[in-house]
């Protein structure tokens, strides 16, 4: 598993950089380059369910493991879901038990710095890194509309 680091400073409070990150009408936006019928499911609470969806009832569930508005996110992945059924992080899936998917939102200079930790396995690298900053490019623009 690599942890794989992003940051993207954004010209808008945090507030507004949370919202962006967490309303369901901006998720769908700003996660299009993961999937373009991305989009997420949750109460959004500390020890929540997120099932994060790929339009086509596949995904992955995790469970919010720490969180304090408008400042830090952490989910914990617990497994994938294939058309629409559970499958647990096991057998050529456990390389991705226990990884976590961070956000942290800091004020600096009059903005807000957007740092973003993601644990990947080697075959998902790639892909984050080409992905992942499309994708806070989005919430930037988005943020600072």
């Amino acid at each position: 598993m690599e942890k794989l680091k992003y940051t993207e400073q954004i010209d808008a409070p945090r507030e507004k950089v949370w919202q962006t990150l967490w309303n369901d009408e901006t998720y769908r936006q700003w996660t299009k380059p993961f999937s373009e019928q991305s989009h997420a499911s949750s109460d959004w609470k500390l020890g929540s369910r997120v099932e994060f969806h790929d339009g086509n009832n596949n995904g992955m569930y995790s469970e919010i493991d720490a969180l304090t508005p408008d400042e830090f996110m952490s989910f914990k992945h617990l497994g994938m879901f294939k058309d629409g059924k559970d499958v647990p992080f096991e057998g050529d899936l456990s390389g991705w038990a226990n990884a976590h998917e961070t956000y942290r939102l800091t004020e600096n200079n009059g903005g807000t710095e957007l740092y973003v930790e993601v644990d990947a396995v080697a075959s998902f690298v790639d892909f984050m890194n080409e992905k992942m900053p499309q994708a806070l490019g989005i919430v930037k623009r988005l943020s600072e509309s």
